[in-house]
């Protein structure tokens, strides 16, 4: 597929991984002989309509330039922040103002379908301001209590999980947009945890494209495993 519109990706990746409780980031962590970061940044690179990658870094990593990715053409560094929101806004304020539109990807997702990212670049092409690739709930939602009893959580209720999404990633938006509503969200010391929070917060409608439930993040050691069976069956697809 050729495409006129490419786009950047902004890939922060200064996070430190502590749930996985091991001695290098998540994303340094290796699945057939690749860390995870180099599954997700090929990944992207070899869908037609990503032109480049801005990798975001803590000050303090020793690992990436280590990487035979590190010298690829169409990847750029930059130093990020202490939270997640410091480090995307490194990444966007590195690109030139006359990018219309930006991707943003989560660097422990190396399982991303090519079919999810198109449907979501799509969102340009309709008059929307963007939006996120977002699984539906399938699962029996529960609400624990604020305390334990003998150190086990309590439920405190069921909730209907009607309407209920999973936020995922690539979250594609308007450049100008993305920067205004992160700021003002951090002049707010408001908890961001993703992009879209930050647009909702600053009053504007975030469309949900459905994409793979396979596309997961990285957080615990047993995802690795999963992974590892997504990224075989993708590769047997076009063996």
């Amino acid at each position: 597929m050729t495409s006129l519109f490419q786009y950047s990706v902004v890939l922060p990746a200064a996070g430190i991984g502590k749930r996985m409780k091991t001695e290098c980031p998540k994303q340094y962590l290796h699945i057939f002989g690749k860390t995870v970061i180099e599954h997700t940044i090929n990944n992207l690179l070899e869908h037609s309509q990503v032109k480049r990658v801005i990798v975001v870094l803590n000050p303090n990593d020793k690992y990436f330039s280590q990487l035979l990715i590190a010298n690829h053409p169409h990847i750029e560094i930059v130093i990020g922040g202490q939270e997640r929101c410091d480090s995307v806004l490194a990444g966007l304020n590195h690109l030139p103002d006359d990018e219309e539109w930006v991707l943003v990807h989560d660097a422990a997702r190396p399982c991303l379908a090519e079919r999810d990212l198109t449907a979501l670049l799509q969102l340009a092409t309709l008059g929307s301001t963007g939006g996120i690739l977002a699984t539906p709930v399938r699962d029996t939602m529960k609400r624990a209590v604020n305390h334990k009893i003998d150190g086990q959580n309590l439920i405190k209720n069921t909730e209907s999980r009607e309407n209920l999404w999973h936020a995922l990633t690539p979250q594609f938006f308007k450049l100008t947009l993305l920067k205004k509503a992160l700021y003002e969200a951090n002049q707010k010391n408001t908890n961001i945890t993703d992009e879209a929070s930050a647009i909702e917060l600053f009053g504007e409608k975030v469309v949900l494209v459905e994409g793979c439930a396979s596309n997961i993040k990285i957080t615990q050691p047993e995802d690795l495993l999963l992974a590892e069976f997504y990224l075989t069956q993708r590769q047997a697809k076009y063996l």
